[in-house]
Formats: structure tokens, sequence, C-alpha cells
């Protein structure tokens, strides 16, 4: 299901079929350092992955995280969408671009139209993300997408802290 595009980017639900590339993503090391290990080595693991999390959060949610994928090729480029945590009060804004496709605006353009479908399509009022305290280029890119650092949070006692960015309309 397709759930937004912008001019360069087609934003739609994950599924099983993205194996190979959520396999790749969540290996890439900038996934491992800013993210964490996920422990997803196999094709099997990332489809596993991919059901448990996303497929169950659109499902329960009607959002979630989404693939991201270059308009003119369906190249999957990285993912963007929603999240609901447990642990969080507010619906947070997760992104990821696997290396090769940084430094293009793809994140700000993708992250943006999610920001848009968020107020207007879910009616939030607040949206918040988190970053790893040394990730300073996903905090420059809130920034840039009107996002304020809060405080240092941490989503559950065996977590790292983490930077929370926060936007309310």
């Amino acid at each position: 299901m397709i759930v937004l595009e912008t001019e360069r980017l087609i934003v739609r639900y994950l599924t099983t079929g993205d194996a190979e590339f959520i396999l790749e993503l969540l290996n890439d090391p900038s996934w491992l350092k800013f993210i964490g290990d996920f422990g997803v080595r196999t094709l099997e693991d990332a489809r596993n992955y991919i059901v448990k999390g996303p497929i169950q959060m659109y499902e329960r949610e009607g959002f979630g995280l989404n693939l991201t994928a270059r308009k003119a090729d369906a190249v999957p480029i990285g993912i963007c969408g929603l999240i609901k945590r447990d642990t969080l009060e507010d619906v947070d804004i997760g992104f990821a671009f696997l290396p090769r496709y940084w430094g293009k605006g793809y994140a700000f353009e993708s992250a943006s139209a999610v920001i848009e479908y968020g107020t207007h399509s879910l009616r939030l009022k607040r949206i918040v993300a988190i970053t790893a305290p040394d990730n300073h280029n996903s905090a420059k890119l809130l920034e840039r997408l009107g996002m304020r650092f809060e405080r240092m949070i941490r989503l559950s006692p065996e977590h790292k802290e983490s930077r929370l960015f926060s936007i309310d309309f």
C-alpha cells in the first residue's frame, strides 16, 4: 500500500518481499551504531522483523515504518515512518537510509512528507523523535524539519540515553 508520494519518492508499507533490503539496512554499520543490533542475520530474520514490527503496527495503529523507494526506478533506499512505542507518550518519526543515498535530500523529503501526513491525515498534534547522543546528522535533519531538542530520555532501564526532539502543531 502506498502511503504517500513526493516529487522523487514513493513511501509504502513494508512487505515480507522487502526482506533482502531490510537485511542489508539493519546490518549497515550506521544502523548498528546509532539504532542498535536487532539480531537480524538471515532473510528469515528480516521477514520476521517486518511481520512482528511494521506489519503488526500497521494493523494495530494504521501506520508504522515504511519503505522509501525512488520513484524513477523503484529502488529501495531507506525507511521512514511513524511509530507508536509503548514507552513513549507521543508518536515518533523514525528514518534510516543506506549510506549510498545520504546527502541527496531523500531523508528530508520523505520525513517532511511523513510529518505532513501525520498532522493532516492522522491529526497528530505533536510528533517526537529520538536519536543517539552522537548521531549529529539525524539531529541536524530533525532541526531542519522544525523539531527542537527537548530532553534526554531512556526508553527503558536497559536502553542507553537518547535525545528526544519534538514538534507541536
